[in-house]
């Protein structure tokens, strides 16, 4: 794992970052939650999330939004922000991997919420997991249709985000034409995922390599045309 600074739109990022051996690896970015709420790129479900994909095969960057850590800037809650920081973070993954035909946008709660928002934004993004987007308190209507699959990770035991709500938003996207999106329900599990980090980590490792393959064989299927 390497410890690096990017550029931001607002300044430097403070980032981790870790580099798979194959050059033509899948990618995948993490998003932080909240950090008015103590959210970092340290988060222990950000870092599981890291980790999964690390495990994966995959080249991985977890950073910090604007005004938290070591990056600069002040962050004001303006979801617009973060979305112009993922993107410059996004870039420069694809810079060091210019051989990767998969890129993958991975966040927790209202990074959720900014990964989710970068689908509509980048059409090279492949793959997303969400884990407890915040469907009760934000308009996910924007994703219509779903433009690509993905994993939504929520807990049964969440007080802060609804397990109905992201169970609908799930369904919704699901439904979406040419993409798959997979829900896994965590019965006992808190918005912190207190005691169910693994269980985080054990459906990603799941999940992400049937989409993975999935998304592959679509690619080679559109290539030989």
């Amino acid at each position: 794992m390497t410890e690096l600074f990017l550029t931001g739109p607002a300044g430097r990022l403070e980032a981790r970052y870790h580099a798979a051996e194959k050059p033509d690896a899948p990618i995948a970015l993490i998003l932080h939650p909240n950090p008015q709420l103590g959210g970092t790129m340290n988060n222990k479900v950000v870092y599981t999330l890291y980790q999964a994909f690390v495990q994966l095969g995959f080249s991985v960057l977890r950073f910090n939004f604007r005004g938290v850590g070591k990056s600069q800037g002040v962050f004001d809650g303006d979801s617009n922000n973060e979305l112009a920081d993922t993107l410059a973070a996004l870039d420069f993954l694809k810079s060091m991997h210019p051989e990767s035909l998969h890129a993958w946008v991975a966040g927790y709660s209202f990074g959720a919420l900014v990964g989710l928002s970068v689908l509509m934004r980048r059409p090279d993004i492949n793959g997303f997991v969400a884990v407890s987007p915040p469907a009760n308190v934000c308009d996910f209507s924007f994703l219509t249709p779903c433009p690509s699959s993905g994993l939504i990770i929520q807990g049964g035991a969440d007080t802060v985000v609804s397990e109905p709500a992201v169970a609908t938003l799930a369904e919704r996207l699901d439904s979406s034409r040419k993409v798959q999106v997979d829900y896994v329900l965590l019965p006992d599990a808190d918005h912190l995922y207190t005691g169910q980090l693994k269980a985080v980590y054990d459906a990603v490792l799941t999940h992400v390599p049937e989409l993975l393959i999935s998304k592959k064989k679509s690619v080679k299927k559109k290539k030989s045309v």
